[in-house]
């Protein structure tokens, strides 16, 4: 289960400590210029060692395509890349070839396959998220030449909040402080504890909301293939994601039919929503609203502090993890957030050009 999508379709490759990761995009619409200037940019925005609040480890991430482009455009040929992986430092992780770290895939993955790459989590590492992010690049430029735009940001680390909903938010200011939340005081908040846990060696979750503005209604599917489910699934494919809601979601279980039916009516020949609890989505179809959803973190699993775990052996340890790892992983997945939201709906605006002869 290595690749994703429908029409659209990614299949990544590699680990964290070989020689690259990789992908392959197929079913991307030809025609499309493939803006390396955008991709670069997205890919900075999600590489390590970009801030005080990340990893350390020091990665170009630079992407080398190796066919499905020619002239700048694509050709609707499969989309082949490579991300080398330059800063590896694997024995970082000798002393963990037989420990299985808490809350990590190490167990789940020795189980399964009953062999397992233990430098940086090999397969299970979120440096398979590059892939990921250089893809959604493509499929985000070609979105916006449909005029769909997707914004991601840091709306909760820990227990501090951004006070403010988004649409009254500037999203055009989320990359402007480290931690990517567009309500400056709240993101020197953040930054503050973020920091000040990973000198303690511990680390944070929260949440990531995104929007998505410009859809026209239709995209999506009912039953097996509804676009909330799609994104949500998107969404829990990413490591360290716990929770995902959209619309109202579970911050309104309180509220009755009467208060969450968002009402219509047209206006000037338009039909216009007089709210949006439903976040732009109704029978897992789009309804031309925004559309926006939360995405839950976990802390990252590893901690510079003294642990109990259990060996291969079947011993009961203790373990102090070394290695460069992110006492936050919110504001470097921002932009993974994004990528993944937008393979989805690049997937489902392919999808609807198959539902009706126009």
């Amino acid at each position: 289960m290595n690749s994703f999508g429908k029409i659209l379709r990614l299949t990544s490759f590699g680990e964290s400590h070989g020689l690259a990761v990789g992908g392959v995009l197929d079913g991307f619409p030809a025609g499309i210029d493939i803006n390396t200037d955008f991709i670069r940019t997205e890919m900075q925005r999600r590489k390590p060692g970009q801030s005080a609040l990340s990893t350390e480890r020091n990665e170009a991430d630079e992407v080398q395509f190796i066919s499905g482009i020619f002239e700048g455009k694509s050709t609707g040929a499969p989309i082949a890349f490579l991300i080398y992986n330059k800063d590896k430092k694997s024995s970082d992780y000798d002393a963990l070839k037989d420990v299985f770290r808490p809350s990590h895939a190490d167990y789940t993955y020795q189980e399964k396959y009953g062999i397992r790459d233990h430098r940086g989590g090999g397969r299970s590492s979120a440096r398979e998220t590059a892939v990921r992010v250089a893809a959604g690049a493509m499929a985000k430029w070609a979105l916006k030449q449909h005029q769909i735009e997707i914004n991601g940001y840091v709306s909760q680390v820990g227990n501090i909040r951004c006070p403010l909903d988004y649409t009254q938010l500037n999203l055009e200011d989320t990359d402007s402080n480290p931690v990517r939340c567009p309500h400056n005081e709240t993101a020197q908040a953040m930054e503050q504890y973020i920091l000040t846990l990973k000198e303690k060696g511990d680390t944070i979750g929260g949440t990531i909301t995104c929007v998505i503005k410009g859809c026209k209604p239709g995209l999506g599917a009912p039953l097996y293939a509804k676009l909330h489910a799609e994104l949500g699934a998107a969404m829990l494919g990413i490591n360290a994601v716990k929770g995902f809601d959209y619309g109202s979601g579970f911050s309104d279980l309180d509220k009755t039919g009467s208060v969450l039916n968002d009402t219509m009516r047209i206006e000037n020949e338009t039909l216009t929503m007089e709210s949006n609890h439903s976040g732009g989505i109704q029978g897992g179809i789009s309804n031309g609203s925004d559309i926006y959803f939360r995405v839950a973190f976990k802390p990252v699993a590893t901690i510079k502090q003294v642990q109990q775990t259990v060996n291969k052996n079947g011993e009961n340890i203790t373990i102090h993890a070394e290695g460069r790892h992110d006492p936050c992983v919110l504001p470097r997945a921002v932009p993974i957030v994004e990528a993944m939201a937008a393979l989805v709906m690049l997937d489902h605006f392919l999808m609807a050009q198959t539902t009706r002869m126009l």
